[in-house]
């Protein structure tokens, strides 16, 4: 199953009112394991926002590398390519 931001959000709103109440609250997953996955979610998304910015800059620096062999050694024609 896959959350929203705004459904993440209201389960932490949820789970925070059920941390307050403390022994009195609901049946059902413990409060603390909740908010445990919500700090792995969290975590997750950092780490993904992370690898996303890596892969971008990655990118440039090939395209660099690129534009900088071409500049570098200009294609020569091969003779056999005129058949």
């Amino acid at each position: 199953m896959i959350l929203s931001s705004s459904q993440l959000r209201a389960l932490k709103e949820r789970n925070d009112e059920e941390l307050r109440k403390g022994k009195h609250g609901k049946y059902g997953y413990p409060a603390h394991t909740i908010q445990d996955l919500l700090q792995t979610i969290e975590a997750v998304k950092k780490e993904k926002r992370k690898w996303k910015q890596l892969a971008q800059e990655r990118g440039k620096v090939l395209q660099e590398i690129v534009v900088l062999t071409l500049k570098a050694a200009p294609p020569v024609s091969d003779p056999d390519d005129d058949i």
